[in-house]
């Protein structure tokens, strides 16, 4: 928890956690709109490139470049995103990136 100086201001702080809560939330619950969503919701399900590498594999899709689809494509799509996946669901993707590297739940 953030540092306050006051009730009003820890109230405020706990509501604005409470709205960006609701709105994670809200976004996981939306049904992907394109293969790409699908490929993000994936590895936010799965926190792992490999296992979401594995998925894409199953369903016989390949890479762009025309090869099978590998952890670094996953790495890629989270990093530099995609105009077919909601802003929203990269941040939660790049949060679940670093909640890895970090070892813990940090927003």
């Amino acid at each position: 928890m953030k540092p306050y100086s006051d009730i009003a201001e820890l109230i405020e702080m706990l509501e604005s956690e409470i709205k960006s809560l609701t709105d994670t939330i809200k976004t996981l619950k939306e049904e992907p709109q394109s293969f790409n969503e699908q490929i993000i919701l994936k590895y936010i399900d799965t926190g792992s490139t490999g296992k979401t590498k594995d998925f894409v594999r199953s369903l016989g899709v390949k890479a762009e470049r025309g090869s099978f689809f590998s952890s670094g494509d996953v790495s890629k799509l989270i990093k530099n995103g995609a105009d077919d996946v909601s802003p929203e669901l990269i941040d939660i993707a790049r949060k679940v990136v670093n909640m890895k590297k970090t070892g813990g739940m940090h927003r």
